[in-house]
């Protein structure tokens, strides 16, 4: 459906051969039609100001990064050990998405600030998901913890920083999720633990749980966090070279996008570097 709704608002704008609507519409989930009309507005913006005669894929990336996170803050002063500590953060929440069961696909990881994001790595659903299973919940737990598990293995627990805390905040809420009102905790087993009343204030969530299965959650809420955490680092550790490969690629090229990120990971030149390309290829 974004997908043809991006055709109508595009009709009328010059694209250029490499253009997947496709592409773009699976990467914007939960836009509505004036969203994907923003988008449009916005990559024909990007292409005008490179002074391009038609809109190419990389102006689609850039305009949804601008739309869903922010501008980007190149202004942004970053020390060169901050830069690394952002780089390996990101690899780790790459690696072990690309290695856990059930996990959208890596679609780019970029080191260049955007809102209040040091970094950030993005996801390509290959569907819109209107229902999570436990292993794909319990993987995106793992992936989210990913970058703090990065972190701690490069630079050592006493140097972890609070970048982390957009990604402790996820995994807390989800996993909260997961064991109060998704039935997903043995201990716990298929109860609500939220009630949820509806008023001319909008959605207000009140627990409807007594004082011990409150102290149950948070211990199956730790327990969770703590698994996924040491799941994240073994597959780190396991692949410890396709960290080091990624982080070093980020240091060097900030974005790498799909193939150029495979690349990057196994160990060879992103093809991004070729003399026709006057920017990084972010799409």
């Amino acid at each position: 459906g974004r997908e043809k709704i991006l055709a109508v608002h595009a009709r009328k704008t010059p694209l250029g051969p490499d253009v997947d609507l496709r592409t773009i519409g699976r990467g914007t989930p939960g836009f509505s039609g004036a969203d994907l009309a923003n988008l449009v507005n916005e990559a024909a913006l990007m292409a005008a100001r490179l002074g391009r005669r038609f809109v190419t894929m990389e102006d689609f990336e850039m305009a949804k990064d601008k739309v869903m996170m922010g501008p980007e803050r190149r202004s942004m002063v970053m020390t060169d050990d901050e830069k690394k500590l952002t780089a390996y953060h990101e690899a780790g929440h790459a690696i072990v998405g690309i290695h856990v069961p059930q996990h959208d696909p890596v679609h780019k990881v970029t080191i260049i600030p955007r809102g209040r994001a040091l970094g950030v790595t993005f996801y390509l659903p290959e569907r819109d998901k209107l229902s999570m299973t436990k292993e794909a919940a319990l993987s995106s737990l793992a992936s989210v913890m990913g970058g703090k598990a990065s972190e701690t293995l490069t630079f050592g627990a006493d140097n972890v920083t609070n970048g982390a805390f957009s990604d402790i905040q996820h995994a807390t809420n989800l996993a909260t999720a997961m064991v109060s009102q998704w039935g997903m905790s043995d201990k716990l087993g298929n109860i609500n633990y939220v009630s949820t009343q509806e008023s001319f204030l909008g959605s207000q969530s009140n627990w409807n749980a007594s004082g011990e299965s409150r102290k149950i959650i948070d211990e199956e809420v730790r327990r969770l966090t703590d698994e996924a955490f040491e799941r994240a680092t073994k597959i780190l550790k396991d692949n410890w070279d396709e960290v080091e490969n990624l982080a070093n690629g980020l240091l060097e090229y900030e974005t790498l996008t799909g193939e150029d990120m495979m690349r990057v990971i196994r160990g060879e030149a992103p093809l991004q570097g070729s003399d026709d390309d006057d920017t990084p290829d972010v799409g």
